[in-house]
Parts: structure tokens; C-alpha cells; sequence
């Protein structure tokens, strides 16, 4: 039990909404703040990538209200479940939109943030781990490295209506980051790497997906850039994933700690 009042936790007031990234699937890594969001909300509006486990950790009597998103399948719109977080905190219930990773990390958090603010209605974000960060960690992939690079860029893999996004500088992006990370890119990986490797990437540079980050059923898959396509493909990998570019990804020969607790990630070829 968290001691909120020894902690300085803030009140849960009803009539209001908390923006809560629930990280990207493993409970532990869940934030002080979550856990005491779900120990006092009336309502859980909850995202399809939210751990089971999380869910039972909301206090008895709360409503649990899905309202995932997932590529390609029937989902709630965006609109939709904004005007619903409006009306329910309109009615005087605290509200908890429990979103998988971080809400501003490519989660459309700040929409219903927004959203929120033109209703009048009160809200608090609370950030969580987003996968580009935790889902490379579990992989032992740090993020950087002193000696592999200084910056590194995330990307999303499709917009709004699915597809490849529009307006990104293929030649800014293939030039000017030592690492890539890039979110819900596997649909579109084939034609991603076309263009990375066109605007001057290297198809020989590393590159790897990390497949249900954080979870029991997480798996890696290390290859070359000019190649992972067709590896991902084979290896039959799933959504959700995210995929990494650049050096980094040498590193994991070393740092693996996930495979060597919990063995069963994939190595189709070693790097030099």
C-alpha cells in the first residue's frame, strides 16, 4: 500500500481526468503516481497494450472502459474518446485514461489533452516509460552510448490514416541521427528501409526489433538494415514493435540481461 500522504501524492478530485502512461507492459514499471491513480479512480478508460495485471490493480468497484486502438482492426475514434472522458468527469467521476507507454510518445495524449482543456475540464498528465526507452532497455539496447552517439530520433511508422507518413525528410533522417527508433513501423518496414537506404543509409549498418517490449512474450530480432525486412517476415515478428537503427544495437551482444533471465529472443545472425 503506497503511503500517499508520507509520499505527497496529490488528491484524485473528482470531476477530473489523469493522463497516465502505464509504460509499456511490464507492471513493475509502473510510476508512484499510476499506481495511486488506479487505487482511488472511479473509471479506467484504458488502452488494448495495457497489461491485465495493471488492470487489477485498480481499486474495487472501479469501471474498467476499453478503449483501444489497434492498426487495422475496428477501434474507437479519437473523438469519440475525448467526448467520452469529457462527459464522464462532467458527471463527477475521477477519471483515469490509462494509456500504454508514455501519453505524449506518439499516444495521442496531447489531443485529448487539448480536448480536455477546451471543456473545462481539470486534468494531470503523468508521464510513463515509453517503449522506444524501456522496450531498449529489456533488450539491452541502451538508447545511447558515449561512444556510438550523441543524438538519436524517434520516428512513427504511419500516420493518422495508417499509412507511410507524409513530410518526413527521408535525407534529414538518414543523414542526421546516429539512431533511429522507430514506433509502429512493422507493417510499412519494407518500403522504411527502401527509403532510409536510398536517402544514404548504410544497408549494412545494425538494426533490430524489439516485439512485445517488456512482456513474457517479448522477442528480438538483430539484423542488418538492408535485411531486417525480410527477417521480421520470416521470424513471423508481431506487433506490438519497435525498431531500432545504428550502432547501439552491437551492444546487446553484451548487455542482453533479458534473454540470458528469460531465454527465447532471436538472433538470426551475429554482428561482427
Amino acid at each position: 500500500m503506497i503511503d500517499s500522504e508520507r509520499l505527497g501524492l496529490p488528491e484524485f478530485h473528482p470531476g477530473s481526468v489523469w493522463l497516465v502512461g502505464a509504460g509499456p507492459g511490464d507492471p513493475g514499471l509502473l510510476s508512484l503516481l499510476a499506481l495511486h491513480a488506479l487505487a482511488r479512480a472511479d473509471t479506467v478508460v484504458y488502452d488494448a497494450l495495457v497489461d491485465p495485471r495493471i488492470l487489477g490493480l485498480a481499486r474495487p468497484g472501479a469501471v474498467l472502459d476499453y478503449a483501444g486502438k489497434r492498426g487495422g482492426k475496428p477501434s474507437p475514434r479519437q473523438p469519440d474518446i475525448s467526448a467520452r472522458l469529457i462527459r464522464l468527469a462532467q458527471s463527477g467521476k475521477r477519471v483515469l485514461r490509462l494509456k500504454g507507454g508514455d501519453p505524449f510518445v506518439f499516444g495521442r495524449g496531447g489531443e485529448e489533452g487539448l480536448a480536455l482543456a477546451a471543456a473545462g475540464v481539470p486534468f494531470r498528465i503523468v508521464p510513463g516509460i515509453t517503449a522506444g526507452i524501456g522496450g531498449l532497455a529489456y533488450a539491452g539496447i541502451p538508447l545511447t552510448h558515449r561512444s556510438a552517439n550523441s543524438a538519436v530520433t524517434f520516428v512513427t511508422g504511419h500516420n493518422s490514416s495508417g499509412a507511410l507518413p507524409d513530410g518526413l525528410d527521408w535525407n534529414a533522417l538518414a543523414r542526421g541521427s546516429p539512431v533511429l527508433v522507430l514506433y509502429m513501423a512493422l507493417k510499412h518496414l519494407p518500403h522504411i528501409t527502401a527509403r532510409l537506404i536510398a536517402a544514404g543509409r548504410a544497408a549494412d549498418e545494425p538494426a533490430a526489433i524489439v516485439s512485445k517490449a517488456t512482456t513474457a512474450a517479448q522477442r528480438v530480432l538483430v539484423s542488418l538494415l538492408g535485411e531486417i525486412a525480410d527477417a521480421a517476415a520470416a521470424a513471423k515478428i508481431e506487433p506490438p514493435a519497435i525498431i531500432v537503427v545504428g550502432e547501439i544495437v552491437r551492444l546487446r551482444a553484451a548487455l542482453d540481461w533479458h534473454d540470458r533471465e528469460y531465454p527465447g529472443g532471436l538472433r538470426p545472425e551475429p554482428l561482427d
